[in-house]
């Protein structure tokens, strides 16, 4: 009979404890992630690394049509400039190159996607026109984002665009050094090259 009174209490401590969590999940406030992403190795890191350790740790995980935490991809391209004023650009030239920037921001977007569903997180993705630095800066504005994520030494085209981020973004912002293994062989590439 005793036994039965401690393993009747064990249960309703644990059914309390699950009462509990549940009830914390729904007063928390619902997180809005932007996550940067170019074509470098390091931006994808940085992906990765927020799905591994934001999505598991804090149980933030984006349920598709629940209203709940978002995780926004975003992909900034420059707008095609001719440099110089020898060079001139037919509209059919401008066009076909815009073409070609746009299809390969959405296959980039679209591996990014894979990884989110390869890690059973839903992400909405967006691609920005413009210097990275600046309208990443206004879409965390814009769209009131909770924690701007992005790779160490990503975003190649301008090499400042995390110290950037890091002193105008109006929320917080994690920048994700690639590992030390990492660090190593791009050296040697280099040293290589």
């Amino acid at each position: 009979m005793e036994k039965d009174t401690i393993a009747g209490s064990g249960s309703a401590v644990l059914q309390a404890k699950e009462e509990e969590v549940t009830m914390i999940r729904k007063n928390k406030k619902k997180m809005k992630v932007m996550v940067a992403i170019d074509e470098s190795a390091e931006s994808f890191y940085a992906l990765k690394w927020a799905l591994d350790n934001l999505y598991v740790i804090t149980d933030i995980t984006p349920e598709a049509g629940s209203g709940s935490n978002v995780l926004t991809i975003v992909h900034a391209q420059q707008p095609f400039i001719p440099a110089g004023a020898a060079f001139y650009a037919t509209s059919t030239l401008v066009e076909n190159v815009k073409k070609a920037e746009e299809q390969s921001s959405a296959a980039l977007l679209s591996r990014a996607l894979q990884v989110c569903k390869e890690n059973m997180v839903n992400a909405q993705t967006l691609i920005l026109d413009g210097d990275a630095r600046d309208v990443i800066c206004q879409a965390v504005e814009q769209m009131h984002i909770d924690l701007l994520v992005v790779g160490s030494r990503g975003l190649g085209k301008v090499k400042s665009v995390s110290d950037y981020c890091a002193h105008h973004a109006v929320c917080p912002i994690l920048i994700v050094k690639p590992p030390k293994e990492h660090h190593k062989h791009k050296n040697f590439k280099d040293r290589v090259a």
